[in-house]
C-alpha cells in the first residue's frame, strides 16, 4: 500500500527528475563550447643564480630581473573582480630544482591572519599561498604546493580534479596526506609577506622523453580577513585550485630531470601492557624501510619492509545510531600515498577497494610483512600495482581476558588498476582486487575477488557523465555478486543538478572493499543553487537546494527513503546558518539493539524532522558550530545536538572542543548517548609539535587518550614519541585498559642527490 507521504516522495522525485531533464537540455547548446575566452601563459625562466630560500624575494638578486605576473581574480567575494591585494609571482629553474618566488602586498600588514604553523594544516582559515602544478598537462591531474605566512609545508595529490575527495580510502581524489621533499620559507614584512619555494623535479613525476616541458599551472591567494580566495586563472564561484582543467600554462621548462632513489628506514621500540591478562609492561622493538625509486620521470616503484604506522593519530571515535556500516577513513601514510590512483566506486558508500582491509581488523592491528607498489604513467596509460602481505597473528581480547585468542591467518593483497584519460575530464579504466590466505591458518579456498571497469565523460564546461560496474568472485557465494552505478552532474556558476542510479547485489562482497549496506537499489537526485545577491544584509550567498535518496531491496521492500530540503545562509564575514527539513523512512526487516536492553522492531517508520547548522568566522581567535536534528526517530523522538568551540593563541596554539549529545525517547525505553573529543596542538615550529587528542564515549563508558610529539623531517620522517591509553568505567570509577608508549625514529636519505 503506498502510504500519503510515499506518495509526496514519488511525486516530489518526479517533479525533480522532469526539472532536472528539461533545465539540462535547455542549456545543452552552451555545452559544446569548451575554449576558454582567457589564456593564461607563464615563463619558467632558466636562472643565472639560483635563489637563496630565505623568505626574502625582495632583496634577492635571483629574481630581480625576473618578469613577474600580477593579475589575480577573485570568486569570493566578488566574483570575476580584481583582487583586493597585488601579488607578484617569478619562476626560474635549474635543471634539478623549479623555484617560485612570491610576494604578496598587503596594505594593512597588522591584519595578516595566521592560524595554525603545522605541516599540512588547513589553509582555509588562513592567509595563505597555493601552487598547483599539472606536470603531464592532462587537465585532470597535478600536485599541490602551499604555505602561510608562518611558513607551513603543504603539499598534496590530486587526481580527477579532486572529485570525490569525501571516499577513496579516506583520501580519494584529492590526497593531503602526500608528502614530498620540499623547502618554503617565508618573511612578513611592511610591504605584507613573501614566500619562496623549492621544489625538486625528483619530488615530483613529469612525462619523459621530451627535452621541452609544457605544464598546467595555477595560483591561489586568500586574503582571510575579507573572507577572499583570487586565483591566477579567471574561475567561476563552484571550482577551485583543484580544477585542473582550468589551470594555465607554464612554458620555458627545459633540460630538466630527475635521479631519484630514496630509502627511509625506522627504528622503534614499544612498550605496552592490556591490563586485562598483563602484569606488567612488555618491551618490544621493531625496524623496518621503505624506498621509492623513480623508475622513469613518470613511474614510481615503493618499497615497505614490516611496515610501521606508529606515529599515525588514532581513529575518532563513533556512536552507531542505525543498522548499517560506519565508514572509517585511511589515516596510514604508505596507503594515502597515490590512493587516488585505485579509487573506484561511489565514495563512502560503495568502494572496489579500501586499503583499511589491509593490516585492520575490527580496530585491532595485523602485523604487516611487506609490500610494494608501482604508480605512475606508460605512455596514455595511468597504471597501479600494489601487492602486500600480512602475517598470522594471535591476540587477546582487550575487554575480556577469559576469551580465546583470536587467531587471523596471514593473507596476500594484490591491486591492479589502469586508467586511460581523455581530454575534457573524461577517461575510462579497470580494476582487479584480490585476497588470497596463506599461511597455515588459512582454510582451503580462502580468497575473495573483485574485478570492474569505470568510465568518466566530460562534456562541455560544466557535464560529467561517470559510471562504474563490478563483480566479485566468493567461494560460496552465487548469483547477485553484481554492482554498477551511473551518475551525471552539472555543475555550473548557479546551478549543481545530479542524478544517480546505484545498485549492489545481495552477494556482492567486496572484501577488500567497503560497503555501508548491501541488496539495494538506490536513486539520488540532487537540485542545488547558488545566488550571490550584490548588496542585501550582508550576505555572500544564498543555497536553496532539495536531496532525494532512496533505497529498496530487489524485493520492492523500501529500507530508507529521505527527503532533505534546505537552504544555506552564508553572510561575507564567515558567519553561516543553514535551515532545513528532513522527511524520514525507514524500513526494517529484522530487530536490532540500538542501546544495550533497547531494540528496534521490524516495522516501517516515517518520520519528520528540524535540521538547524550554525557556524560562527572560522578565521577568528575562537570560533563556535553547532548541528541539531529535532524529530520523529523510528517509532519514537529525538533531539540530537553536535558541536564545537575552537581557540586559537597566534600560530602555534590550536584547540578543539567537541560533544556530539542524543537524547532518545522511544515506547521500548529512553536512552541519551554522549560522545566528547578534545584535541589540542601546538607548535614550537613548523616542523616541531606535540598533539593531544582525548575522547569519551559514554555508550562504551571508555575514555581514551592519543598524544604524540612529533620532530619532523624531510617527506614526514623524523623522530616520533607516542602515549596511547585507554581506560573503562567501571562502578563510578575508571580503571585503565590498556595503555602504550611508542619511540620511532625514521630518517630519509636521497641517495642519487
Amino acid at each position: 500500500m503506498i502510504t500519503s507521504v510515499n506518495r509526496q516522495f514519488m511525486l516530489i522525485l518526479l517533479l525533480i527528475g522532469v526539472y532536472c531533464f528539461q533545465f539540462i537540455s535547455a542549456q545543452s547548446s552552451q555545452l559544446a563550447d569548451t575554449t576558454e575566452s582567457e589564456n593564461f601563459i607563464i615563463t619558467a625562466i632558466a636562472a643565472t643564480e639560483k635563489p637563496v630560500i630565505d623568505g626574502d624575494v625582495l632583496n634577492d638578486p635571483a629574481w630581480k630581473n625576473i618578469s613577474a605576473t600580477r593579475h589575480f581574480w577573485q570568486t569570493s567575494p566578488y566574483e570575476g573582480q580584481p583582487a583586493s591585494e597585488k601579488t607578484e609571482v617569478r619562476i626560474v629553474y635549474s635543471s634539478k630544482v623549479l623555484y617560485i618566488g612570491v610576494i604578496c602586498y598587503d596594505s594593512d600588514p597588522s591584519g595578516i591572519v595566521v592560524a595554525h604553523s603545522r605541516r599540512d594544516g588547513s589553509l582555509s582559515e588562513t592567509d595563505c599561498f597555493q601552487i598547483l602544478l599539472d606536470t603531464f598537462h592532462d587537465g585532470q591531474n597535478g600536485f599541490l604546493f602551499g604555505t602561510n605566512p608562518a611558513g607551513i609545508e603543504y603539499d598534496a595529490q590530486i587526481t580527477n580534479e579532486g572529485q570525490g575527495q569525501f571516499g577513496g580510502s579516506g583520501a580519494g581524489s584529492f590526497n593531503i596526506n602526500w608528502d614530498a621533499s620540499w623547502q618554503v620559507e617565508t618573511e612578513i614584512s611592511d610591504i605584507g609577506w613573501c614566500a619562496e619555494f623549492a621544489i625538486p623535479f625528483r619530488s615530483i613525476r613529469f612525462a619523459r622523453g621530451s627535452d621541452t616541458q609544457t605544464w598546467g599551472i595555477n595560483f591561489q591567494r586568500n586574503i582571510r580577513r575579507r573572507n577572499e580566495n583570487a586565483y591566477w586563472t579567471k574561475l567561476p564561484r563552484q571550482f577551485n585550485i583543484q580544477n585542473v582543467s582550468r589551470a594555465g600554462i607554464m612554458t620555458g621548462l627545459k633540460g630538466i630531470g630527475q635521479k631519484n632513489l630514496k630509502l627511509m628506514p625506522y627504528t622503534l621500540s614499544e612498550a605496552d601492557r592490556n591490563y586485562r591478562y598483563q602484569d606488567e609492561m612488555d618491551w618490544q622493538g621493531e625496524f623496518g624501510a621503505d624506498a621509492k625509486y623513480s623508475l622513469s620521470p613518470s613511474m614510481t616503484l615503493d618499497l615497505t619492509y614490516n611496515t610501521d604506522f606508529a606515529q599515525v593519530e588514532v581513529d575518532e571515535q563513533q556512536i552507531n545510531l542505525d543498522r548499517f556500516n560506519l565508514f572509517f577513513p585511511e589515516k596510514r601514510p604508505f596507503f594515502l600515498e597515490n590512493a587516488g590512483y585505485f579509487s573506484v566506486g561511489k565514495p563512502g558508500d560503495v568502494e572496489l577497494f579500501f586499503s583499511r582491509r589491509i593490516g585492520i581488523q575490527q580496530g585491532r592491528n595485523i602485523p604487516i610483512a611487506g609490500g610494494a607498489r608501482l604508480s605512475g604513467k606508460a605512455g596514455a596509460w595511468n597504471v597501479g600495482v600494489l601487492n602486500m602481505q600480512t602475517q598470522s597473528t594471535r591476540f587477546e581480547s582487550l575487554e575480556d581476558a577469559t576469551s580465546l585468542a583470536d587467531t587471523v591467518s596471514a593473507n596476500n593483497y594484490t591491486v591492479a588498476r589502469v586508467n586511460r584519460e581523455f581530454p575534457n575530464r573524461s577517461a575510462i579504466g579497470a580494476i582487479f582486487v584480490n585476497r588470497l590466505g596463506t599461511g597455515d591458518y588459512s582454510p582451503d579456498d580462502d580468497y575473495n575477488r573483485t574485478v570492474g571497469v569505470d568510465a568518466r565523460w566530460g562534456i562541455g564546461k560544466y557535464l560529467n557523465l561517470t559510471g562504474y560496474a563490478a563483480q566479485s568472485f566468493t567461494p560460496g557465494l552465487d548469483g547477485k555478486e553484481h554492482s554498477f552505478n551511473f551518475e551525471a552532474d552539472y555543475n555550473s556558476e548557479k546551478w549543481l543538478l545530479s542524478a544517480t542510479y546505484t545498485e549492489v547485489g545481495g552477494n556482492f562482497n567486496p572484501e577488500v572493499g567497503f560497503l555501508s549496506r548491501s541488496n539495494y537499489r538506490n536513486p539520488t537526485l540532487v537540485v542545488f543553487h547558488r545566488y550571490r545577491p550584490k548588496d542585501w544584509l550582508g550576505f555572500l550567498e544564498l543555497r536553496p537546494h532539495v536531496v532525494y535518496r532512496g533505497y529498496w531491496n530487489f524485493d520492492g521492500f523500501q529500507e530508507t527513503g529521505y527527503l532533505h530540503v534546505d537552504n544555506h545562509w552564508e553572510w561575507r564575514n564567515g558567519y553561516e546558518i543553514h535551515t532545513g527539513v528532513n522527511f524520514r523512512k525507514e524500513g526494517v526487516r529484522q530487530a536490532f539493539e540500538i542501546h544495550p536492553g533497547i531494540n528496534i522492531n521490524a516495522d516501517t517508520y516515517n518520520t519528520t524532522e528540524a535540521q538547524l547548522v550554525f557556524n560562527t568566522n572560522r578565521a577568528a581567535w575562537w570560533s563556535f558550530d553547532a548541528r541539531s536534528f529535532i524529530g520523529g526517530f523510528f517509532s519514537g523522538n529525538r533531539v540530537n545536538f553536535s558541536g564545537g568551540l575552537n581557540f586559537r593563541a597566534g600560530d602555534f596554539l590550536l584547540t578543539e572542543f567537541n560533544l556530539a549529545h542524543n537524547n532518545i525517547n522511544l515506547p521500548q525505553g529512553d536512552f541519551n548517548t554522549n560522545l566528547f573529543q578534545a584535541r589540542v596542538n601546538y607548535s614550537f615550529t613548523p616542523k616541531l609539535f606535540i598533539s593531544a587528542l582525548l575522547q569519551y564515549n559514554d555508550r562504551a563508558d571508555v575514555l581514551a587518550a592519543n598524544v604524540r610529539f612529533g620532530w619532523q623531517r624531510s617527506a614526514n620522517t623524523g623522530l616520533f614519541v607516542v602515549f596511547n591509553s585507554s581506560e573503562v568505567e567501571e562502578t563510578g570509577r575508571f580503571n585503565p585498559l590498556y595503555r602504550s608508549i611508542i619511540i620511532k625514529y625514521s630518517h630519509l636519505f636521497d641517495l642519487l642527490n
